[in-house]
């Protein structure tokens, strides 16, 4: 028989034990294999401001990939490609952070305090952007 006294002292430890996480997480998911369609999909489009964690996954096969937050001045801004590199050109851009050199399988994580208004995730890989590779997540208050 558990005493009420020793109930709550249970339940007590258990909230102390696990960690308080205030925020929202995002699950982006890459995929795509060099030649074919790439993707980079995200399992929300809009989320409130504060902080936010991206749990990126990597599901190709054989292709690395990274996953590179941008702030944007508004949804519709153009994003500059340097064409001889077939890359985005990231000093044009302001980055937040990015998951770097995903494997294939491989699981990473990004965390940024974000405020109101449009944002791209995107992978900067040659050529991965124009085969896909982005999508705009909006931040609302």
């Amino acid at each position: 028989m558990i005493h009420f006294r020793n109930a709550i002292a249970a339940v007590a430890l258990v909230c102390l034990a696990t960690p308080a996480f205030a925020g929202t997480t995002v699950k982006v998911v890459e995929g795509g294999e060099g030649g074919g369609p790439m993707s980079l999909t995200l399992d929300q489009l809009t989320i409130k401001a504060g902080e936010t964690t991206f749990l990126v996954h990597n599901d190709a096969v054989s292709e690395e990939h990274e996953m590179v937050l941008v702030k944007l001045k508004s949804a519709d801004q153009a994003i500059a490609i340097v064409a001889a590199k077939h890359r985005v050109d990231e000093k044009k851009l302001k980055s937040m952070g990015e998951v770097s050199e995903l494997k294939p399988g491989e699981d990473g994580e990004l965390k940024a305090n974000l405020v109101p208004g449009s944002y791209v995730l995107l992978c900067n890989i040659k050529s991965h952007y124009e085969a896909g590779m982005h999508a705009l997540l909006t931040v609302t208050k």
